[in-house]
């Protein structure tokens, strides 16, 4: 497993967002957030606002995104902040989002995202927490590839969990069409796609300029847990090794700031950060560390190719 030489910075889990993009300028960049809207998609937004970069914020209720974009504007004096609709799990709604973006973009933080839901399908027959979490943020990244392209040096940010370590992608049943379908498999194999997608992204797109990389934000209470009540929260941290404590929202969003504007990063792509630190290999019995199935570049190519197939139907 290649992680690369370890990226080391001085910021730490308790680090909040505007820390970390302190003494940043991002004047005249332009950022998308999914899920911009509510958890740390607000506080990601917020950051790199308070930076100077021009924000949309991709959301798939509008009137919430519109609500947030008032309240960003209000805190860091940007008023640069547009919302524009976009249901991942929808890939017309995709293509719509796409096709309306015009010139460069310097920062794509796919953000948005859905976990242990219900058995739920989309149209298609895909399942939605693969459909949501990975299909549709390829669908936008690849969509969007030409933009990023034209800024020189984009950044992607694929926001993961630790929950990738409780299951690679099963290509042999994606869909969950053969075996029982488990929220937590589920969730686990498409936090794994996001990984794997930073580590294809950037060997793919090495020449146009463009790094992306993956990241766990930390346990953070957000309406992402809306489908997991308390008490399975509770067992399913302690069951993974010792939990670390809940974070705040601006410290969740803190490594996806850090991914999508720290110097420190500057040429590194293709890794897994967790606690504003890159990770290291995954030690069975924690919940730290990246496994080695998420950052295998043949199973990264191979996510790739099927995402492509899947996506044309």
């Amino acid at each position: 497993m290649a992680i690369g030489t370890p990226v080391s910075t001085p910021f730490t889990a308790e680090s909040t967002a505007l820390e970390v993009v302190a003494g940043i300028d991002l004047t005249g960049r332009r950022a998308v957030v999914t899920g911009g809207g509510s958890g740390i998609g607000v506080e990601t937004a917020r950051a790199l606002a308070a930076a100077g970069a021009d924000v949309t914020l991709a959301v798939r209720q509008p009137d919430q995104g519109h609500r947030a974009a008032e309240e960003i504007t209000r805190t860091t004096g940007n008023d640069r902040i547009t919302v524009a609709a976009l249901d991942l799990a929808d890939p017309a709604s995709v293509a719509a989002f796409v096709a309306n973006w015009d010139g460069p973009l310097h920062i794509l933080v796919n953000n948005a995202g859905m976990m242990a839901s219900p058995e739920m399908r989309t149209p298609q027959g895909w399942e939605m927490q693969f459909a949501t979490n990975h299909l549709g943020h390829f669908a936008l990244a690849t969509g969007l590839r030409p933009a990023l392209a034209a800024a020189g040096g984009a950044r992607v940010v694929s926001v993961s969990s630790a929950a990738h370590l409780r299951s690679p992608v099963d290509f042999d049943d994606i869909h969950f069409a053969k075996r029982e379908y488990e929220p937590w498999t589920a969730y686990g194999q498409s936090k794994t796609a996001n990984v794997l997608f930073a580590v294809e992204a950037s060997r793919r797109w090495a020449d146009d300029g463009i790094l992306s990389n993956a990241l766990h934000p930390g346990g953070i209470r957000t309406n992402l847990q809306r489908y997991v009540d308390e008490e399975e929260l509770a067992r399913l941290r302690a069951s993974s090794g010792p939990a670390a404590p809940w974070k705040t929202p601006e410290q969740g969003a803190a490594t996806s700031v850090l991914v999508a504007t720290s110097p420190l990063l500057d040429g590194v792509g293709g890794r897994y950060f967790e606690d504003c630190q890159q990770a290291g290999p995954h030690e069975p019995g924690t919940r730290t560390g990246v496994a080695a199935y998420a950052v295998d570049p043949e199973t990264a190519q191979r996510l790739w190719q099927v995402s492509e197939q899947t996506l044309a139907g």
